[in-house]
């Protein structure tokens, strides 16, 4: 099943490191089967705040993105992220194939206090 990191990035400021940082970024997760799904484009906010921007990255399973996240390759150049953006980034699993949205509302109806 699919997985996506998935960053949210504030008061991203102009700098060399970053530009550094988002050059050398590709080739540490494509070994790992990732990829850019969303990369800094615009956002419609809908509801909330969402200052900043947004980046996704695909990868085949959580598995594969766990292993990018902790590779070495890329954690030698997180830091050039890091010290100049503020920013909150998750691993997630997609869902699996045949997800049924209804199994989900069952278990809130089953966790609902009974009278």
């Amino acid at each position: 099943m699919p997985a996506y990191a998935i960053a949210h990035l504030q008061d991203a400021a102009p700098h060399p490191e970053i530009a550094e940082y988002v050059e050398r970024l590709p080739a540490t997760f494509e070994t790992y089967g990732g990829s850019f799904l969303v990369h800094f484009m615009p956002h419609e906010v809908k509801e909330g705040a969402w200052p900043g921007s947004v980046v996704v990255l695909g990868f085949p399973g959580i598995a594969e993105a766990r292993a990018w996240w902790d590779s070495p390759e890329y954690q030698e150049i997180a830091p050039l992220r890091s010290r100049h953006i503020e920013g909150d980034i998750i691993l997630v699993e997609g869902v699996p194939d045949g997800y049924d949205p209804a199994a989900s509302a069952r278990a809130v109806r089953d966790a609902l206090p009974h009278a």
